[in-house]
């Protein structure tokens, strides 16, 4: 018995990366995990490692550019698990490079998969946390928005932090049914980050020595496990907050 058994979380983008490692992380306590990307494979080999812990899976596939499907989705969670207690809101695709070289349709695909899509699976689910008396809610931010020099991330950093004052919003308002929502700002060794440092190794190493703690954070025990312990009932008490897990190297002020 875990000390999140009988939840139920929903982790979008939980294929591969800072997604799969989070549903890892919180299955590993007992939580019920509804696994969302858009490659059914991808998904399957994440609920086959989550079962493989003694937890409950399902994938569910879900495209979060297309928001307008997102309340079925969170309604068939609903109906298959019985309930919904956690929301991590992972999944993003958006489009990174100088600005005057931005398509008006890449800029606002950022804000589609980022703030437009986790908006729709927040007031989703709203009704089905109040129902269980509260729940939480995770939205996966960017130490980018803070950055002295945001060149080249000004489209991502621009959409995440739209995402952030929406997570301060639904604190404030949603408090009350006990539903608490926070951001982290992740650094984890990623598949595409990965791949960047094994292409790049000089300017990895580089980047490794900008973070105080000495290395890159790993996908399930430095970002899942910090999301375990932020949905716990012993962090009722913390709610609208932005959390970086960077190993020190943003400075949020």
């Amino acid at each position: 018995m875990g000390s999140l058994s009988g939840k139920v979380a929903i982790v979008t983008g939980a294929g591969q990366g800072v997604g799969q490692g989070i549903a890892l992380a919180l299955a590993s306590e007992g939580a019920s995990i509804a696994a969302l990307g858009r490659t059914e494979s991808k998904l399957d080999a994440t609920c086959e490692q989550i079962r493989s812990r003694g937890a409950k899976a399902a994938p569910f596939l879900c495209d979060v550019a297309e928001t307008d499907t997102i309340p079925a989705t969170v309604n068939a969670i609903a109906e298959a698990f019985g309930a919904i207690d956690i929301l991590v809101n992972n999944a993003y695709s958006g489009a990174f490079g100088p600005l005057l070289s931005m398509s008006g349709a890449k800029f606002q695909k950022g804000f589609i998969t980022g703030p437009f899509a986790a908006f729709a699976f927040m007031k989703a689910c709203h009704p089905h946390m109040k129902a269980r008396g509260g729940g939480s809610i995770i939205n996966l931010v960017t130490s980018a928005m803070v950055r002295w020099d945001p060149a080249t991330y000004g489209a991502y950093a621009a959409a995440k932090q739209a995402l952030r004052s929406l997570t301060r919003t639904a604190a404030a308002e949603w408090g009350p049914d006990g539903i608490r929502a926070n951001n982290i700002a992740p650094h984890a060794l990623s598949p595409g980050l990965k791949a960047w440092a094994e292409q790049n190794p000089e300017a990895a190493e580089e980047f490794r020595k900008t973070i105080p703690l000495g290395y890159i954070g790993d996908c399930e025990q430095d970002i899942g496990r910090a999301v375990v312990a932020l949905v716990q009932p012993a962090m009722r008490y913390l709610t609208g907050a932005t959390i970086p897990l960077d190993g020190g190297q943003a400075n949020f002020g």
